[in-house]
């Protein structure tokens, strides 16, 4: 028998569709529901991917007892974290402000109209190691709510108004300092924490640091800085050798338990592997590494092979567990590698590899490593290796998959997968990218005839405005709106798929985006919020409208938005869009000086605009050799943040220009030509792709592979 949650577009939801729990989603009805039977809802948050979450499901969301106790006693919501992100942050708050810690699955129990009175995240079948049982907890805020209603609903109101309360930025920080000083403070900062011996910062658990890598090979374009580089390479090739990249099939785990990115937690995300696709790609731009390649293809590679959805976009994650276990699909013993290779082959991949019999994970198995790559006369024995042990672990349970359409996390795989796809000649994954352009635009995209007023009396401008939807599923649209950075994420990957595929469609979608970020997530003191002033649900409302300025997993929303805009900014000459970029990010490099390893993003776009950034036009016929060879040199260049718009002088003249980079550019000697502007203040145009990339901090064709 199934629940409510049957009716779901939440892979997450869904599998607790045939729970003896009667789930509830978010909403109304339930909220309604805890009213009529004056009981609290107990609020449960949690992911497709999540291990621990899988965990309690099993021990006591399935459990016939405590099922039967919870329906009694509670109104029981069960929230997908990353289909509302925005109740996800709101109560993951509170449970960090009332326990110190948090995490997935969160477990919140609040009064009927919302408001949290006790947190806390994974809790046992019985007690154990000091924490106590699941049902313990249940009888204990039961009897608190039929006993002591008084101190339960005192504790839900102060804890409301301690989140109200919390400044929206740390004390203490000095957002008036000049930014270049700010990003040399966030640099020592950063260097402190650095590991030399084994790359990454800080200890375990060591999660893939995407943004701060992105960053430091910004500054290390912009100013030279070998020590920026050095930290970036030494923990890119780290997690490249280690057990967090797939050595078989491709593509990135979630993070390292330990130090030496050795054992993985094995789920999958689509965020972390789009964004260090284009970390790695970016790597190998600017030093032209052949490891940096080589991942950057497979990460690319198994993103298309294993998160695209029929409908052309991507899927959110691959499961951790299968067969009840975490990582059992991925992990090695000597003699299976003996049992699909034979004996010398079995040996030698054991030897490459890293697999033990004492193993480096549970049970005596191994995560595969790749700590030194073979010999330059063993690459043919390699490759076989890999094809054998890859079309036997096909044989092996796959783990579960997460196939909803996540928009902010297909932006940053269009803009991974079409810069990738352009620099390393994979026609394939541009194809793949405006596929994913494509969905997005014909499902998540609403575009409104007149814009609704704000309510401070303000209208947008004039013109359609867009909404977007956060998910789908199986092109079915979800009903949960799009927050900051779905229309940051999406705006800066259309941004660099047009300048990729010169298809300007994408330009204009970009803008409309930006335009209602501006408009809807926006308020009169230039502070950027992560739900639309419009669409802010109302019971968060009344606690604290949802803003994290901070990086997580994926790019706050205030600094995907302010590197958005200031691309916008650069290729329309918009002061309004620019200057609410360096009002964002005011704060955010406020934050970076005290905590780097969460501002890595603003410190990037910091980068960008010390730079300019650097305007780069190109025109001429699109199928013509010398025009795409322009355009080539132009994403081939290294300078921070530097937005490229191509066009054909034949469509200018038809349509005019789409952006105001391309106003006015015409020809030089009837051949494709490229201008170099900051500012729109432009230097002598070239037609001569060496020196547009040279001129780009790029890497010349003879010294780049």
């Amino acid at each position: 028998m199934t629940n409510r949650l049957a009716a779901s577009t939440s892979p997450y939801l869904l599998q607790h569709a045939e729970n003896p729990v009667d789930w509830f989603e978010w909403g109304d009805e339930a909220f309604a529901e805890a009213e009529r039977r004056d009981v609290p809802l107990l609020i449960s948050v949690g992911y497709a991917a999540c291990h621990w979450c899988h965990v309690m499901a099993h021990e006591s969301f399935e459990d016939e007892a405590t099922a039967s106790y919870m329906n009694e006693h509670f109104v029981n919501v069960k929230v997908d974290r990353e289909e509302r992100p925005d109740v996800d942050a709101v109560y993951m708050e509170a449970t960090q402000a009332t326990t110190g810690a948090g995490g997935w699955p969160m477990t919140v129990f609040a009064t009927p109209e919302g408001e949290p009175f006790y947190c806390g995240t994974y809790f046992p079948p019985r007690p154990a190691h000091g924490m106590p049982s699941f049902p313990q907890v249940l009888a204990a805020i039961a009897a608190a709510w039929a006993e002591r209603r008084a101190e339960v609903t005192a504790s839900a109101a102060g804890l409301r108004q301690a989140l109200a309360d919390r400044p929206g930025t740390l004390l203490g920080t000095d957002p008036g300092a000049p930014r270049e000083h700010r990003v040399e403070e966030s640099l020592a900062a950063i260097s402190r924490d650095f590991d030399a011996t084994r790359g990454g910062f800080g200890g375990a658990p060591k999660f893939p640091p995407s943004m701060v890598l992105e960053w430091l090979l910004r500054h290390h374009a912009r100013t030279g800085d070998t020590d920026a580089l050095t930290m970036a390479t030494s923990t890119l090739e780290a997690m490249a050798r280690g057990g967090m990249v797939d050595q078989l099939g491709g593509g990135f785990a979630r993070y390292s338990v330990d130090a030496t990115w050795t054992v993985p937690h094995f789920e999958k995300m689509l965020y972390d592997n789009a964004l260090l696709l284009r970390a790695y790609t970016h790597w190998w731009r600017a030093t032209g590494d052949p490891l940096a390649r080589r991942v950057a293809q497979e990460t690319a590679d198994w993103m298309l092979r294993d998160l695209r959805t029929p409908e052309g976009g991507f899927a959110s994650s691959l499961d951790a567990d299968s067969d009840g276990h975490e990582g059992t699909y991925y992990v090695w013993t000597p003699a299976q590698l003996r049992e699909v290779l034979g004996s010398d082959d079995g040996a030698w991949a054991a030897e490459l590899f890293g697999v033990t019999d004492v193993g480096t994970f549970e049970r005596g198995t191994s995560v595969l490593q790749l700590r030194a790559d073979p010999g330059a006369d063993e690459h043919e024995r390699f490759a076989s290796v890999r094809r054998r042990l890859l079309a036997a672990r096909h044989r092996r349970t796959p783990p579960a998959r997460d196939d909803k359409v996540v928009a902010g996390w297909n932006g940053l795989a269009i803009g991974a997968l079409a810069e990738a796809g352009a620099l390393l000649d994979r026609s394939d994954w541009v194809d793949a990218a405006s596929a994913s352009a494509g969905l997005l635009a014909d499902l998540h995209v609403r575009t409104m005839s007149a814009a609704s007023p704000r309510s401070d009396g303000r209208h947008p401008a004039d013109g359609p405005t867009v909404r977007l939807a956060r998910t789908s599923r199986a092109g079915t649209v979800g009903r949960s709106p799009g927050v900051l950075e779905d229309y940051a994420n999406l705006a800066d990957g259309l941004l660099v798929l047009a300048a990729v595929t010169a298809d300007h469609r994408w330009t204009g979608l970009a803008g409309r985006l930006l335009d209602a970020a501006m408009t809807r997530f926006r308020d009169e003191a230039g502070t950027f919020f992560d739900t639309a002033e419009d669409e802010t649900d109302p019971v968060l409302a009344r606690m604290r409208r949802p803003r994290d300025p901070a990086d997580g997993p994926t790019p706050s929303g205030p600094a995907a938005v302010a590197g958005a805009l200031v691309a916008w900014g650069a290729l329309t000459g918009s002061e309004d869009h620019r200057e609410a970029a360096e009002q964002s990010l005011d704060e955010l490099l406020a934050i970076a000086v005290r905590y780097p390893r969460a501002a890595g993003t603003a410190l990037a776009v910091a980068e960008a605009l010390a730079d300019g950034p650097r305007e780069v036009a190109v025109v001429g016929p699109l199928d013509d050799p010398a025009t795409r060879s322009l355009q080539a040199a132009a994403l081939r260049g290294t300078a921070p943040g530097a937005v490229v718009a191509v066009a054909d002088p034949v469509d200018l003249a038809a349509h005019g220009a789409p952006v105001a980079l391309l106003a006015d550019r015409p020809l030089v000697g009837g051949r494709p030509t490229a201008y170099v502007c900051r500012g729109f203040v432009c230097g002598l145009p070239t037609t001569d792709p060496v020196e547009l990339a040279r001129g780009l901090g790029a890497l010349t064709p003879a010294t780049g592979p």
